[in-house]
């Protein structure tokens, strides 16, 4: 016999019977733990209760507001035939299919007595899980993925519940777009260059621009060819880089001769790729610059939201470093901050842990990143100490320390660590509502408020001696 019916049929035949007194089934205050497996078109259920009986066979439901209504009210059917008053709802934050259900169970009328909580799980929480229970075999059907869920709710150490922050939501949709059109911008020029490589190889190899893609720099590959540059005289190319670069360029004579010089030491491309590369390398530009001019209207857009949230929630852009864009970065993933217990908490959250490698009395000295927090938040608290750093002279000598420190990786581990203890510094402002301060106006203002010795109370003699020998 199955699981699913052995399970199904105790409980259909004890809320069938009608002479059953209420005292031999009391209402239970441990919560059913309800695991959804959503994907675009449909969400799979599985309910267990805290015990881990499975009380209903497995079921699924359409992904739209009408499957979202009828899975309400079965489980307010499910809570009366099996008498429990509380509900977790778990699901994987996989793409956004789930936010749409997340936030219609969270706000149900029908189900506010249940006072569900709605948790949001990494799937590598959920896969890890899946190793535990061997005897299940390896699958990823979405009726098992469902038990999953559920059943890592009943192990217990549970994130934060989900909450559907209208305050942050926008900004946070916006920051998370704009991190996506970043990326995806940084993969373009990667792949620009690439090409380029095969046109111009020597033109990667000498970087004769400050910018690849600025104008200059971007105009002069359009205009010429490889062979072109080669016999072209000297002022033709000086005369384009003086015109284009409007006067921008210290030695435009010498940056002239540069790229003569690397055309002429360039592979010779075969004639058949020319127009194929060249079509690639057009292509590509353009879209670099049409990703390019969608950041900055973003940027615009994100600067405006960041100024429509209270005073107090934006503290941080008070930070030498922090513009608009790190800023709404930061306060759209982190929210409200009192729903961190302190900073170690929003540290884990973000990722920005170290566990530690131990076995015997052997402890590694070199461990590895959590990453296994809020990725986007993660994302801006490294931006944001790259940029803290160069504008900040008290995490300027703090990376200089930990880069001198570290024995491999030592960019990436100083700015890790740097972002690291920029946690500090964020939780501490957003929890005060206060601006940024250097350390000599923090040394300052302790001094005002220190009252001078001769008007500090005197401590009485016997409790001096009490706390010393304390």
């Amino acid at each position: 016999m199955s699981r699913r019916a052995s399970v199904v049929q105790p409980s259909s035949l004890q809320s069938g019977s009608a002479s059953s007194p209420p005292e031999a089934n009391p209402w239970s205050e441990a919560p059913a733990l309800l695991g959804l497996d959503v994907s675009q078109a449909e969400v799979v259920a599985c309910l267990l209760l805290s015990d881990g009986r499975e009380v209903t066979p497995r079921f699924a439901i359409p992904n739209n507001q009408p499957g979202a209504q009828a899975l309400a009210e079965r489980l307010v059917s499910l809570a009366k035939q099996h008498r429990f008053g509380r509900l977790r709802v778990g699901l994987e934050s996989t793409s956004l299919y789930w936010f749409h259900l997340a936030c219609f169970l969270k706000g149900s009328p029908i189900l506010s007595h249940l006072s569900p909580e709605i948790y949001s799980f990494n799937p590598k929480l959920i896969h890890g899980l899946k190793k535990v229970y061997s005897d299940r075999g390896k699958t990823d059907s979405p009726e098992a993925n469902a038990f999953f869920i559920a059943e890592r709710m009943r192990v217990g150490r549970l994130p934060a519940p989900f909450e559907a922050d209208l305050v942050f939501a926008p900004l946070q949709r916006l920051t998370r777009f704009r991190s996506h059109l970043a990326q995806t911008l940084a993969r373009e020029k990667n792949y620009f260059l690439t090409f380029l490589f095969l046109k111009f190889s020597a033109f990667c190899q000498v970087d004769p621009f400050a910018d690849s893609f600025g104008v200059t720099s971007s105009a002069f590959l359009d205009e010429f060819t490889t062979e072109q540059i080669v016999q072209a005289p000297l002022e033709e190319l000086l005369g384009f880089l003086e015109a284009n670069g409007r006067g921008h360029f210290e030695k435009p004579d010498e940056l002239a001769k540069t790229l003569k010089r690397a055309a002429a030491d360039s592979y010779e491309l075969a004639h058949a790729l020319k127009e194929p590369i060249s079509l690639v390398l057009a292509t590509t530009m353009a879209t670099i610059r049409t990703l390019k001019s969608q950041l900055q209207e973003v940027d615009k857009t994100i600067a405006r939201e960041l100024l429509a949230l209270p005073p107090a929630r934006r503290t941080i852009d008070s930070i030498p470093g922090l513009g608009p864009v790190l800023t709404a970065g930061l306060v759209a993933e982190i929210g409200d901050i009192h729903r961190f217990e302190n900073e170690a908490s929003l540290a884990k959250f973000a990722g920005l842990v170290w566990h530690p490698h131990q076995s015997g009395e052997f402890t590694a000295e070199d461990t590895s990143l959590a990453k296994t927090g809020n990725a986007y938040l993660r994302y801006y608290l490294v931006e944001a100490a790259n940029s803290v750093r160069l504008h900040c002279p008290e995490y300027r000598d703090y990376y200089q320390a930990k880069f001198a420190q570290s024995p491999k990786h030592a960019h990436k581990r100083a700015l890790v660590l740097t972002a690291r203890k920029l946690v500090r510094l964020i939780d501490a402002l957003l929890r005060a509502g206060m601006v940024y301060r250097t350390p000599d106006q923090r040394q300052d203002r302790r001094e005002d408020h220190t009252p001078p010795h001769s008007a500090r109370p005197a401590v009485p003699k016997q409790a001096s001696l009490r706390h010393s020998a304390g």
